[in-house]
């Protein structure tokens, strides 16, 4: 058997980042230097892979019930907890992601969320693949391979003390006088003038949301810090920053709740996760200065990957629209005995799922 000359090796070894070359994508240098960078993908890809898993769990348990002839409460499912189980598991993970990888590099990951609801969706709740699915993955795949290759590596200790910096620092007072100058004026339109647009809503839910973030990986880089043996604990900031990421978290399900209230859930989920992205790398990138020192084409590419995401969760969410829009209707016409042949469907409102508006209300109705 022939054996290949010395040079051939080493350019085989470069090819493959094999040991003494430095240069590939599996060397040892490139993956000491990334490897806490690329614990925090892996995180942040599987919990929120896990959330939409436990999501699809939770509508699979509402469903078995709502098929029962008595019907019990969600809670008493043994399947409903599993999913609330996963759910958390899934928030955990997320939540530990930010103390290994960038707040630019973890928030568009939620695209995973999204996608991987629509294709586990098929195998839960039945449901047909659609060439939109299809589209909206290939395109969620694409964003997050340029996410991952183009994100800034900030290879920094978050340290307690750099953390204090940071909130004294003048572009993010600036940055924080302008938030809040913003979220006066929606929350005086949303009280005032009862203006509750989803916009309104999600605006107000997006900018709390770069200060929880910006609270979070503060708390998971020093809590990380401090399982390390590099105790953070025993300063201030890590409690203020816990109160800060407590407090913003509440208002935010406060302003979702009500923006889930108004609107259809296909509108809100692409909405929110846009501004909550573009909210998140603002906050990362003023407060962390995740981009100070990142080439321009790497930025470009970067933002080219989050408009791929976008784009994706739109694909679907579109896709799920329109299901919804061509859902199933009762054909009065078809039934013997019944004269009407308009199409009546059932009363959402009523308080038993899927009775039908009582004889006048159905003439008005006609009328």
């Amino acid at each position: 058997m022939d054996t290949l000359p010395d040079s051939e090796w080493a350019s085989w070894n470069a090819s493959l980042g094999g040991s003494g070359t430095g240069s590939g994508i599996l060397s040892g240098p490139w993956y000491r230097t990334h490897k806490t960078q690329l614990l925090g993908v892996v995180l942040a890809a599987a919990s929120n892979f896990l959330i939409s898993v436990s999501l699809n769990i939770q509508k699979c348990a509402h469903l078995r019930l709502a098929c029962q002839a008595e019907p019990k409460p969600y809670y008493t499912s043994r399947l409903w907890w599993c999913g609330i189980t996963l759910l958390g598991l899934g928030e955990v993970g997320n939540f530990t992601a930010y103390g290994f990888a960038p707040i630019v590099l973890v928030a568009p990951l939620g695209c995973v969320s999204v996608i991987g609801s629509a294709f586990i969706s098929v195998l839960f709740l039945k449901k047909t693949m659609k060439a939109a699915d299809i589209l909206g993955g290939t395109l969620a795949v694409t964003g997050t391979y340029l996410l991952v290759t183009f994100a800034p590596n900030v290879p920094q200790e978050l340290t307690a003390r750099r953390v204090q910096n940071y909130l004294v620092s003048w572009p993010f007072l600036v940055y924080l006088i302008l938030e809040i100058i913003i979220f006066s004026i929606l929350l005086y339109f949303y009280k005032r003038k009862a203006v509750k647009h989803i916009v309104v809503l999600l605006m107000m839910v997006a900018l709390l949301a770069s200060l929880t973030v910006i609270a979070v990986k503060a708390v998971a880089s020093m809590i990380t810090l401090s399982v390390k043996g590099k105790m953070q604990l025993t300063y201030p900031v890590f409690y203020i920053m816990i109160f800060l990421m407590a407090t913003s978290c509440a208002f935010q399900v406060k302003f979702l709740n009500q923006a889930m209230h108004l609107y259809e859930v296909t509108a809100v989920v692409p909405i929110n996760f846009v501004f909550f992205a573009i909210s998140a790398i603002i906050s990362g990138v003023v407060f962390y200065q995740e981009f100070q020192s990142a080439a321009l084409l790497s930025v470009f590419m970067f933002l080219f990957g989050c408009i791929l995401s976008f784009l994706s969760v739109f694909v679907i969410a579109r896709s799920k629209k329109e299901e919804h829009l061509h859902s199933a209707f009762i054909d009065c016409g078809h039934i013997p005995g019944q004269k009407l042949t308009g199409k009546v469907q059932p009363d959402s409102h009523s308080s038993c799922y899927g009775t039908l508006n009582n004889e006048d209300n159905l003439v008005k109705s006609q009328s």
